[in-house]
């Protein structure tokens, strides 16, 4: 398999559960996008308000600190456009609220692709399995198609908000480990992909050897691909969703 070509600017949309949901699944794509002139903007579900180890901070400000370091790590890879819904972490579910909110995000925003997560549960794996991430993946399916193009859906949204309907070409579902059929070259990325999990620090401060982590995370998603030693990759189920 060849690696992922430059292709024409398109719009990238990345709707997740969590800061740094982004950074740990398509970092490395993240930076190879924006590098070759595309759009990408992030769509950050929850603040992320549940995560860390200091029982000292507040929710209240764990949640403030990592919006600050969602930013930072962003900026790492090059992208300046998030948008943050403060939705609970922990207490994500598939409502209709939550898929209005996805689909008011995907007409503002009007990409070509969008990068989520997976909604299915790999029994395999029971940190890609987090609840939130798994109803993250589905609400936002549920956003592409059919809500987002249907003028007749959350018809506030165009009533209210002037948000036209916006159909979706196609969906990307990162995490998916044998089930990919798509990958994204990331070699030349792969440090600023660790620069920006770094940037998480409330995170990521506590693991050790957090490169060699990802490098053989990557390692293993190249060798998948067949793209050769000494490479890193990202891989994705790819859906048309034209």
């Amino acid at each position: 398999m060849e690696p992922d070509q430059p292709e024409n600017p398109i719009t990238v949309l990345l709707v997740v559960a969590h800061p740094d949901d982004i950074d740990f699944g398509s970092g490395g794509s993240v930076a190879t996008w924006t590098t070759q002139g595309h759009r990408v903007v992030y769509c950050l579900l929850t603040d992320g308000d549940a995560g860390g180890f200091d029982e000292e901070v507040t929710r209240t400000d764990m949640a403030s600190l990592r919006r600050e370091e969602q930013t930072a790590a962003a900026a790492i890879l090059g992208v300046d456009e998030l948008h943050f819904l403060g939705w609970p972490d922990g207490r994500l579910y598939v409502t209709h609220e939550l898929r209005r909110d996805i689909t008011r995000v995907i007409r503002q925003v009007r990409p070509d692709r969008v990068v989520t997560q997976s909604p299915t549960r790999n029994l395999r794996s029971m940190y890609g399995s987090h609840p939130d991430h798994t109803a993250a993946g589905e609400a936002t399916m549920c956003a592409v198609y059919p809500d987002a193009r249907n003028q007749f859906a959350h018809p506030e949204l165009l009533a209210d908000e002037g948000l036209a309907a916006h159909t979706v070409a196609e969906v990307w579902i990162s995490h998916m480990g044998e089930g990919a059929d798509h990958y994204v070259d990331t070699t030349d990325a792969f440090e600023r992909k660790v620069e920006a999990l770094r940037a998480h620090k409330s995170q990521t401060a506590h693991m050790d050897d957090l490169r060699g982590r990802m490098w053989a995370w990557g390692r293993s998603q190249a060798k998948a691909a067949e793209f050769g030693p000494d490479r890193t990759a990202e891989g994705y189920l790819v859906l048309d969703t034209r």
